[in-house]
This record gives structure tokens, sequence and C-alpha cells, in this order.
């Protein structure tokens, strides 16, 4: 999720838990805030009907109403949101913590696997949670009005257009609003749930756990298929510890205990209560609940909420696409700074990425009953990443017994896999589609990481020890005045943007610096860590810069603070050299050609490093060469 929209982690000591937790409100529950428009309507109306009886009203509202308190409040508030990397959460926090602690360990590259495809999942998800919550809302105006059911389609494209064109401008000035509209949607929801439980209290009793029960034992069958659109209610369970390092484990909790899980139940009750009175009320459960006079009340509110919820996906995706750049799963790509609010990032490329495939979504599958039989494998998938992680935690961080920890990973993993299992049942109606973009964007992933790797590994074969060069060059090459920082993608050897310019130009600057920007694993380094530098004598250093995954790599900045290499940085007398790789894909072991191919592909096409470090334009000299892997 974002941390585009939440308060700077700096700025929350002196900030009241209450307001945290409105605004976490308004950014981390939009998405299962959302489901009531489509959750239980889809679970009997969906591509698995069920029928409309006590049995199965009562089973499916038990079996949502559980599933929220073990997936939402036992797995994600009570124990994973206590797994954290220095405060943040979310799957690559994690996946950073587990490889930093799991260093030559036979099981750590599978597990960094898994990490990386729950990651491909999210931005699946991405694609669908914004036409399928936006799609969702505006059927309201196909309930209210029938004949304007033809409008629903272009009036969705319409605003999510418009939501993905103001991104570039960012979202700080309306931001603050979420928080107290999402307050508002959560308390009208209840409220209408409420009026509607009141009129058959009866309803109240679908809370214990033997209806879902009974329900599976009459009719297996379908109770099983049924969970294939039952999990909708618990979709966006896993930003909540996404969204941990932006507002805190204590405002979250409070914001689902107090707020959106008794708001959430409420409604699901009163749904339930309208289908027993009301079946023809399947046609939108939700919507019906409000009286005459409240309808397009009702109808504002809902699409207020679910273009909030489409907002905190879209600034989602960008946050975790720094976070996978900066831990080298994806290339360089520009992010421009929409704030002076610490996480406000606008990425344009995957902005644009994002638009076009919501777009498509919406214009093949045009209702979203269609788009929910696509959403939830992503989703379940993901959870189920997530338990394996949790396992490696518990027993290689946490150091719990077996007997601790096998009963909650039995339940997680129990309940994760049935519902991944059901909504393998829904693959030939859409269900292959968040599939299909996983595979693609896992492909591309490790591809990237997998060909940097190669790449390092075939530029450091026959290079210099930079202590051998700085020995021999000093005298060999006449020396200028200023300072000449030469990026190193590696932490030895002579970078070749080096070697070419002393081949070529015959001459060196009067400090020579080596610089190797470290990207740890961890969220962000303390500025005492940020630099260490290693004279060599003759005015040549080595210089290394670390920053943490979340934090931006401004090289300029960061060098305004380092006194480590003789006298201090002026920008105005240093001159950075960088290398440019050109790749030739070769037949060496290391990847299939195709791969190859697409890595190069994605090289040409990632960002300089001169914009991605923030290097003033007017002191950069780019030297090429050629690389085999």
């Amino acid at each position: 999720m974002s941390a585009a929209i939440s308060p700077p982690a700096s700025d929350q000591r002196g900030t009241g838990l209450t307001r945290l937790a409105v605004g976490a409100i308004g950014v981390v529950f939009g998405d299962i805030g959302t489901s009531p428009l489509y959750a239980l309507r889809d679970t009997f109306a969906g591509h698995h009907r069920l029928p409309l009886d006590i049995l199965h009203i009562y089973g499916i509202v038990s079996l949502m109403f559980w599933s929220m308190m073990v997936i939402v409040t036992l797995k994600y508030v009570s124990v994973i949101m206590r797994a954290d990397n220095k405060g943040e959460g979310g799957s690559l926090a994690l996946l950073a913590l587990i490889n930093q602690r799991s260093t030559g360990k036979r099981w750590a590259r599978s597990v960094i696997l898994l990490g990386v495809f729950a990651t491909a999942l999210f931005y699946g998800d991405s694609m669908i949670t914004p036409a399928v919550s936006v799609m969702g809302a505006i059927e309201g105006l196909a309930v209210y009005q029938p004949g304007m059911a033809p409008a629903v389609v272009p009036m969705v494209v319409a605003i999510l257009v418009a939501l993905f064109f103001i991104q570039s401008r960012g979202t700080a000035r309306v931001a603050a609003w979420f928080g107290p509209v999402m307050l508002v949607y959560f308390a009208v929801i209840s409220v209408l749930g409420v009026i509607s439980i009141a009129q058959h209290p009866q309803v109240l009793g679908a809370l214990s756990p033997h209806h879902a029960v009974n329900m599976f034992l009459a009719d297996p069958t379908r109770g099983f298929l049924a969970m294939g659109s039952a999990v909708l209610a618990v979709t966006g369970a896993e930003a909540l510890y996404a969204d941990m390092g932006h507002f805190g484990r204590a405002p979250i909790r409070l914001s689902w205990l107090v707020f959106v899980l008794p708001a959430l139940v409420l409604n699901y009750l009163g749904q339930a209560s309208l289908l027993v009175r009301h079946p023809d009320a399947l046609v939108s459960p939700f919507y019906l609940l409000a009286p005459d006079w409240f309808q397009w009340p009702l109808l504002a509110i809902a699409s207020a909420a679910a273009v909030i919820a489409s907002q905190a996906v879209i600034t989602g995706a960008f946050s975790v696409t720094q976070q996978a750049i900066q831990l080298g799963f994806i290339p360089r790509m520009s992010i421009k700074h929409t704030s002076v609010t610490a996480g406000q990032i606008y990425i344009p490329m995957i902005n644009w990425a994002l638009m076009v495939a919501v777009i498509l979504l919406v214009l093949v599958f045009e209702r979203s009953s269609n788009l929910t039989a696509a959403y939830g494998i992503a989703v379940t998938g993901a959870m189920l990443i997530d338990n394996v992680l949790l396992a490696v935690v518990l027993f290689h961080l946490w150091n719990w017994k077996w007997w601790q920890a096998a009963p909650l990973l039995t339940l997680f993993f129990a309940l994760d896999a049935a519902y991944l299992s059901a909504n393998f049942t829904k693959i030939p109606d859409g269900g292959w589609v968040p599939l299909v973009m996983g595979l693609a964007i896992f492909t591309m992933l490790t591809t990237w990481s997998k060909g940097r790797m190669l790449m390092r590994q075939s530029m450091s074969e026959g290079s210099i020890p930079f202590e051998v060069f700085a020995k021999s060059a000093h005298s060999s090459a006449a020396r200028v005045a200023g300072t000449a920082i030469f990026m190193s993608s590696t932490r030895g050897g002579v970078p070749s943007a080096l070697l070419h310019n002393i081949k070529h130009n015959k001459v060196l600057h009067e400090r020579v610096i080596v610089l190797n920007v470290a990207i740890e694993d961890v969220p962000v380094v303390d500025a005492a860590e940020r630099a260490t530098c290693k004279p060599f004598g003759a005015g040549f250093y080595k210089l290394t810069l670390r920053f943490g995954f979340l934090e931006e790599t401004d090289v300029p900045a960061a060098l305004a603070t380092v006194d480590l290499c003789g006298e201090p940085f002026e920008m105005m007398k240093t001159s950075f050299f960088l290398s440019r790789q050109t790749l030739i894909p070769s037949s060496k072991p290391g990847m299939a050609i195709w791969r190859e191919k697409l890595f190069a592909w994605m090289l040409r096409n990632a960002a300089s490093a001169m914009e991605f470090f923030r290097l003033p334009t007017n002191r950069v000299v780019e030297l090429g060469s050629q690389v085999e892997i």
C-alpha cells in the first residue's frame, strides 16, 4: 500500500493515536472496506450460485466473519505485524529482513523467490482492485436507475483516467480528507446494517461458527466453491502489514478493532437480514439497504470510498516499486517527488502501465461480478506465501519451538490453502488474468535480478584491484585540478569508466574517488553509518554510501555531509563519470538466450544513473562499454 498519503514516520511521535488511527482508515482499509459492495452479492449470484436460504445465508456470513477474525485479526493484526524490519512491514520488507538473517542457508533462495512472487502477485492485485472497486460503486446507478446501466462503464473509465492523470500532481492536498471520508463511509454502512438487523434480529446468530460448519456438512461442494467469492471479504488484509511503517502497529490495530471490523460485520449482517426478508434484493444487497431518500447520498459516499481505495492501491504500487528498485529486483525508473513529505512519490512508467491495464480490465469484463472472478487468486496466493515467510520468522528469527508454532501455522495454512484452492475454480472465468500477470512480472523481476548478478560477475573477471591501480596510475598520467567521482556497481575492482578515461584522455584529477552506492536490507540507514571512506594515497579514495530500501538515493545530498575523503565536496568542482554498459547476448551458461534478450531490453529502458542518483546534469560524463553474460 501507500506511504504517499500517510504522515511521515518522523512526525508520528507528536501525533495523537486517534489521529493516526483515522489516517490509517483512509489509507489502509479502503480495499477491505469496499468489499461489502460486491462480496456477499457475488457469493450468491456469481459464477457458482448458492440457494438463498437460511442455511447458506447464515453459513456464508459465519464464514466471512470467522475468516476476518482468523486471517485479519489473528494472523495479520496479532501475529505478522509483530514481524517488522525496523518498524516497516510488507512482503519486501520482511523478505529483506529474512535475507539479512539467512545468508548461506540452503533454503534462503527458495524463500526469496517466493517473496518475489508475492510481490509480482501484488502488482496483479493493483490492476484489479481499482477496476472492481470503482465499478462496484458506480453500478449503484444501474440499481437505482436501471436505464442508466449503459453509462456505467464509460463513467468508470472516465473516473479512473482522471485518477491516474492527477497522480503526477501529488495527492498531499486531498489526502487529509481520506480518513474523515472513510470514517463517514464506515459509520454509514454500520447504521444501515443496524437498521436492517433490527428487522430480523435472529441474523445475529449467524456469527456462530456452527452455521459455517453446518453449511459445509450439508452442501460441501457448493460450500467449497463459495469460498472463492467469500474470500472477497478479506481482500486487502495484507495492507495492514504493508502500511505498518507509516502509521505504526497501535493505530492500525485500533482502527481495525474499533472502527473497521465492527462496521464490516454490521453491514454484512444487515445484508444477510435483507436477503432473508427480500431475496430479490440480491441484485445489490449493499445499495438496497438504503431507504429511498438516502440512495443517492449512499452512492456518492460509496463512490468516494472506492476512489480512495483505488488511490491507496496506486500509490502503494509506487512504494513497492521503489523498494523493489532499491533491492535490485526492478530496473531503475524515473521517480518524481510530488511533495516535501516523505514518501510522496510518483513513478510515471508504473502509473501509465497500471492505467492501461485497469482500463482494459474494465472494458473487457464490463461488470464487477465478472471482475470478481479474476479477483482473489492474487490475494490468496500472497496470503499463502506470507505464511511461508511467517514460518521462517517464527523458527529462525524468533526461535519458537515447533509445538508453539505448529498450531498457528496449521490453522493459517489450512484456511489460506482452502481459499486458494477454491479460487482455482475461477481460472476459466477470469482467474487466469492475475496468474498470467503475476507470472509475467515474476519472470521480469527474476530476470533482472539474475542478469545484474551475471553482469557484475562478467565485469569483475580480470578486473584490476583498486589498490594496485592506485599505486601505478598516479605517476602514469597528468593530473588536473578538481574531483572526479567514478560510480561503481561493485565494491571491488576498478570501474570501466576510470579505465576508459585514463586510456583515452590520459589524465587524472587531483582527487579520484571510486563511489559505490550500497542498498542495505533495512528501511533507513542511520546518518552515522551513511558513509565510509578508505584512502589509498596520492589522492585516490574508495567511498561507500549506504541507503535503506525506503530512502531516496540522492548522492549529491549525501556527499554534502561527507568530510572523510580529504576536503569537502563542491559540486562545481566535481565531475561524475558513469559507465553505460551495452549487453551482448552470448552462449555463456548464465541465462537462456530469450532471458538475456529480455534483460538487455530492460537494461536499455532503465532510467539513467544520472537521473536515479540525482546527479547534476552539467557535471556528468558517460563512457560506454560492452559486456557479455
